[in-house]
Protein backbone atom coordinates (compact mmCIF):
# COMPACT_ATOMS: atom_id res chain seq x y z
CA UNK A 1 0.00 0.00 0.00
CA UNK A 2 1.42 2.96 -0.93
CA UNK A 3 1.02 5.39 2.20
CA UNK A 4 3.13 8.27 0.59
CA UNK A 5 0.51 10.59 -2.13
CA UNK A 6 -0.29 13.55 -3.28
CA UNK A 7 -3.91 14.64 -3.02
CA UNK A 8 -5.04 16.12 -6.43
CA UNK A 9 -6.70 18.88 -5.99
CA UNK A 10 -10.40 18.85 -5.44
CA UNK A 11 -13.06 15.96 -5.64
CA UNK A 12 -14.24 15.03 -8.63
CA UNK A 13 -17.87 13.59 -9.39
CA UNK A 14 -16.59 10.03 -8.95
CA UNK A 15 -15.32 10.94 -5.88
CA UNK A 16 -18.07 12.37 -4.38
CA UNK A 17 -19.98 9.41 -5.43
CA UNK A 18 -17.25 6.92 -4.08
CA UNK A 19 -17.51 8.74 -0.81
CA UNK A 20 -21.33 8.96 -0.80
CA UNK A 21 -21.49 4.59 -1.27
CA UNK A 22 -18.87 4.22 1.38
CA UNK A 23 -20.87 6.38 4.07
CA UNK A 24 -24.08 4.33 3.13
CA UNK A 25 -21.98 1.39 4.07
CA UNK A 26 -21.16 2.26 7.22
CA UNK A 27 -24.51 5.01 7.96
CA UNK A 28 -25.85 1.16 8.39
CA UNK A 29 -23.02 0.00 10.56
CA UNK A 30 -23.61 2.74 12.67
CA UNK A 31 -27.36 1.88 12.90
CA UNK A 32 -26.63 -1.65 13.75
CA UNK A 33 -23.59 -0.78 15.96
CA UNK A 34 -25.25 1.27 18.59
CA UNK A 35 -27.20 -2.27 20.72
CA UNK A 36 -23.72 -3.74 20.20
CA UNK A 37 -22.60 -1.08 21.95
CA UNK A 38 -25.37 -0.99 24.82
CA UNK A 39 -24.72 -4.85 25.05
CA UNK A 40 -21.53 -3.13 26.75
CA UNK A 41 -22.84 -1.06 29.19
CA UNK A 42 -23.45 -4.25 31.63
CA UNK A 43 -19.93 -4.91 32.21
CA UNK A 44 -19.00 -2.00 33.55
CA UNK A 45 -16.24 0.32 33.70
CA UNK A 46 -16.88 2.38 30.42
CA UNK A 47 -16.16 -0.93 28.54
CA UNK A 48 -18.58 0.33 25.99
CA UNK A 49 -16.20 2.92 24.88
CA UNK A 50 -14.08 0.48 23.54
CA UNK A 51 -17.29 -0.38 20.93
CA UNK A 52 -17.11 3.68 19.97
CA UNK A 53 -14.21 4.00 17.29
CA UNK A 54 -17.04 1.88 14.72
CA UNK A 55 -18.35 5.65 14.58
CA UNK A 56 -15.31 7.15 12.88
CA UNK A 57 -14.18 5.16 10.96
CA UNK A 58 -16.33 6.43 7.67
CA UNK A 59 -14.21 9.38 7.84
CA UNK A 60 -10.54 7.56 7.95
CA UNK A 61 -11.40 4.84 5.73
CA UNK A 62 -13.21 6.91 2.82
CA UNK A 63 -10.12 8.99 3.16
CA UNK A 64 -7.40 5.85 2.59
CA UNK A 65 -9.63 5.03 -0.40
CA UNK A 66 -10.23 8.64 -1.96
CA UNK A 67 -6.73 10.71 -0.54
CA UNK A 68 -8.20 13.89 -1.26
CA UNK A 69 -9.16 17.28 1.21
CA UNK A 70 -12.82 17.09 2.43
CA UNK A 71 -13.69 13.50 2.20
CA UNK A 72 -13.42 12.77 5.63
CA UNK A 73 -15.54 15.20 6.34
CA UNK A 74 -18.04 14.40 3.53
CA UNK A 75 -18.11 10.51 4.63
CA UNK A 76 -18.99 11.36 8.54
CA UNK A 77 -21.76 13.74 7.88
CA UNK A 78 -23.18 10.96 5.30
CA UNK A 79 -22.69 7.95 7.61
CA UNK A 80 -24.61 9.84 10.10
CA UNK A 81 -27.36 11.15 7.90
CA UNK A 82 -28.11 7.69 7.14
CA UNK A 83 -27.63 6.31 10.18
CA UNK A 84 -30.39 9.09 11.57
CA UNK A 85 -32.39 8.68 9.04
CA UNK A 86 -32.77 5.06 9.95
CA UNK A 87 -33.87 6.24 13.19
CA UNK A 88 -30.44 6.24 15.47
CA UNK A 89 -31.65 6.83 18.95
CA UNK A 90 -29.00 9.91 19.35
CA UNK A 91 -31.92 11.47 16.65
CA UNK A 92 -30.47 14.66 15.02
CA UNK A 93 -27.49 15.42 16.83
CA UNK A 94 -25.89 12.32 14.90
CA UNK A 95 -25.71 15.01 12.14
CA UNK A 96 -23.76 17.10 14.65
CA UNK A 97 -21.38 14.44 15.81
CA UNK A 98 -20.78 13.57 12.35
CA UNK A 99 -19.83 16.86 10.91
CA UNK A 100 -17.67 17.05 14.62
CA UNK A 101 -15.95 13.73 13.71
CA UNK A 102 -15.18 14.33 10.30
CA UNK A 103 -13.42 18.01 11.21
CA UNK A 104 -11.46 16.02 14.06
CA UNK A 105 -10.57 13.42 11.23
CA UNK A 106 -10.00 15.70 8.77
CA UNK A 107 -7.32 18.12 10.78
CA UNK A 108 -5.01 15.81 11.11
CA UNK A 109 -4.86 14.57 7.32
CA UNK A 110 -4.45 18.60 6.66
CA UNK A 111 -1.52 18.83 8.89
CA UNK A 112 0.33 16.11 6.92
CA UNK A 113 -1.02 17.93 3.69
CA UNK A 114 -2.90 15.53 2.77
CA UNK A 115 0.24 13.39 1.41
CA UNK A 116 0.45 10.23 3.84
CA UNK A 117 -2.01 7.95 4.45
CA UNK A 118 -0.16 5.69 6.68
CA UNK A 119 -1.10 3.95 10.01
CA UNK A 120 0.44 6.47 12.27
CA UNK A 121 -1.41 9.74 10.25
CA UNK A 122 -5.02 7.20 9.71
CA UNK A 123 -4.70 6.32 13.52
CA UNK A 124 -4.32 10.25 14.77
CA UNK A 125 -7.15 11.09 12.30
CA UNK A 126 -9.23 8.16 14.74
CA UNK A 127 -7.71 10.06 17.68
CA UNK A 128 -8.85 13.46 16.40
CA UNK A 129 -11.94 12.33 15.70
CA UNK A 130 -12.81 10.86 19.33
CA UNK A 131 -11.27 14.18 20.91
CA UNK A 132 -14.23 15.82 18.68
CA UNK A 133 -16.80 13.36 20.00
CA UNK A 134 -15.94 13.99 23.90
CA UNK A 135 -16.33 17.79 23.38
CA UNK A 136 -19.76 16.86 22.03
CA UNK A 137 -20.53 14.71 25.03
CA UNK A 138 -19.90 17.14 27.16
CA UNK A 139 -21.29 20.19 25.44
CA UNK A 140 -24.59 17.93 25.49
CA UNK A 141 -24.43 16.51 29.08
CA UNK A 142 -23.73 13.20 28.54
CA UNK A 143 -21.12 12.67 30.71
CA UNK A 144 -22.49 12.63 34.04
CA UNK A 145 -20.08 14.42 37.16
CA UNK A 146 -17.29 11.60 37.37
CA UNK A 147 -14.38 10.90 39.72
CA UNK A 148 -11.04 11.24 38.05
CA UNK A 149 -10.43 7.25 37.50
CA UNK A 150 -13.79 7.15 35.66
CA UNK A 151 -12.12 10.01 33.32
CA UNK A 152 -9.40 8.60 32.85
CA UNK A 153 -11.32 4.80 31.79
CA UNK A 154 -13.75 6.80 30.24
CA UNK A 155 -11.59 8.87 27.80
CA UNK A 156 -8.35 6.48 27.31
CA UNK A 157 -11.07 3.50 26.08
CA UNK A 158 -12.72 5.83 23.94
CA UNK A 159 -9.16 6.67 22.44
CA UNK A 160 -8.00 2.96 22.51
CA UNK A 161 -11.05 1.72 20.63
CA UNK A 162 -10.71 4.40 18.23
CA UNK A 163 -7.20 3.76 17.49
CA UNK A 164 -7.85 0.04 16.97
CA UNK A 165 -11.40 0.12 15.31
CA UNK A 166 -11.02 3.28 13.02
CA UNK A 167 -7.18 3.60 13.02
CA UNK A 168 -5.53 0.40 12.50
CA UNK A 169 -8.82 -1.61 11.54
CA UNK A 170 -9.74 0.90 8.80
CA UNK A 171 -6.01 1.02 7.44
CA UNK A 172 -5.74 -3.01 7.27
CA UNK A 173 -9.33 -3.29 5.42
CA UNK A 174 -7.97 -0.55 2.82
CA UNK A 175 -4.85 -2.17 2.16
CA UNK A 176 -6.76 -5.54 1.64
CA UNK A 177 -8.71 -3.59 -0.66
CA UNK A 178 -6.17 -1.85 -2.29
CA UNK A 179 -4.17 -5.52 -2.80
CA UNK A 180 -7.86 -6.61 -5.03
CA UNK A 181 -6.36 -3.60 -7.15
CA UNK A 182 -10.12 -1.57 -6.72
CA UNK A 183 -8.48 1.16 -6.07
CA UNK A 184 -6.62 1.92 -8.94
CA UNK A 185 -9.56 3.09 -11.05
CA UNK A 186 -9.66 5.89 -7.68
CA UNK A 187 -6.58 7.74 -7.50
CA UNK A 188 -3.84 7.99 -10.13
CA UNK A 189 -0.67 6.70 -10.11
CA UNK A 190 1.74 7.96 -8.47
CA UNK A 191 5.59 8.18 -9.52
CA UNK A 192 6.14 5.44 -6.66
CA UNK A 193 3.60 3.69 -8.70
CA UNK A 194 5.36 4.11 -11.61
CA UNK A 195 9.33 3.49 -10.81
CA UNK A 196 7.64 -0.08 -9.00
CA UNK A 197 6.93 -0.81 -12.79
CA UNK A 198 10.65 -0.56 -13.57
Amino acid sequence: MNTNVRASKGLKLTDILVTIVISVVFGLVYKIWGPAYDLMKPFGLHAEQLMYGMWFMAGTFAYLIIRKPGVAILAEVAAATVSAFLGSEWGMSTLYYGLLQGLGAELFFAVFLYRNANLWVTSLAAVGAAVASLILDFSYGYIDQLSTWNYVLYIGFRMLGSIVIAGIFAFYLAKALEVTGVTRTLRPATQQDYKGLD
